[in-house]
């Protein structure tokens, strides 16, 4: 039987939402390595609206689930429709909906919190000791979560020392890399922290989701 993923994004949009390339290059990787997926996303309000043309807020208000659909083509759920028991795998792409949206890192830094509804969602796989995936920014809820966690966000020293003041170790790792944590079976790699193209993020893609299916080889 294929292997299921959950894939968990922000909305839609690198500078307010989920990383678009990150985010395709993701649910190419798992359907090119044999897997299948589900989308999920929040039923909550963006942080905010960014105009991607000149990076300025906009006056306007969009919905995250909403956004998701875009990238989902419509074939996305409620998270609170999840249920870890249907799944084998739990991944979350990058782009700042994941420190705006799922949390207040963008903003909070070391004092952030979390959406309740996204730490339940990781909670529940990390109770059935199930791998979970995180690009990009996306290490850093996790290292929030899980306690002297081993993760990666590349070699930003700013973004490193706060993860590593929230009691997680970080690693240094260049493009295409994957940290493995045994302890909580975590898997992250850097992706758009690193100064990266679109074929970089295709290969930590690829790597991240190869690395999580080779747990069940």
């Amino acid at each position: 039987m294929k292997k299921r993923f959950a894939v968990l994004l922000s909305g839609c949009g690198v500078y307010d939402g989920a990383e678009i390339h990150e985010a395709t290059m993701t649910l190419y990787a798992i359907v090119k390595q044999g897997a299948t997926y589900q989308i999920f996303a929040p039923n909550i309000n963006q942080h905010h609206v960014i105009n991607h043309l000149t990076g300025e807020e906009m006056n306007e208000t969009r919905n995250v689930l909403v956004e998701a659909a875009r990238i989902a083509r419509g074939n996305i759920k409620d998270i609170t429709d999840f249920d870890a028991n249907n799944f084998d795998a739990l991944i979350l792409p990058g782009g700042f909906g994941v420190a705006k949206n799922f949390s207040d890192f963008a903003f909070k830094g070391l004092e952030s919190k979390i959406n309740p509804l996204i730490e339940k969602m990781i909670k529940q796989m990390a109770e059935q000791k199930k791998p979970i995936g995180g690009l990009c920014i996306s290490p850093a809820i996790l290292a929030k979560i899980f306690e002297n966690a081993d993760v990666t966000i590349g070699s930003d020293e700013a973004t490193a020392e706060i993860i590593n003041n929230m009691g997680a170790n970080h690693k240094i790792t260049n493009h295409g890399e994957v940290v493995y944590d045994k302890k909580y079976n975590l898997y992250t790699t850097p992706c758009y922290m690193l100064d990266a193209t679109i074929v970089d993020i295709a290969n930590g893609a690829m790597n991240i989701v190869a690395k999580i299916l080779g747990n069940y080889n």
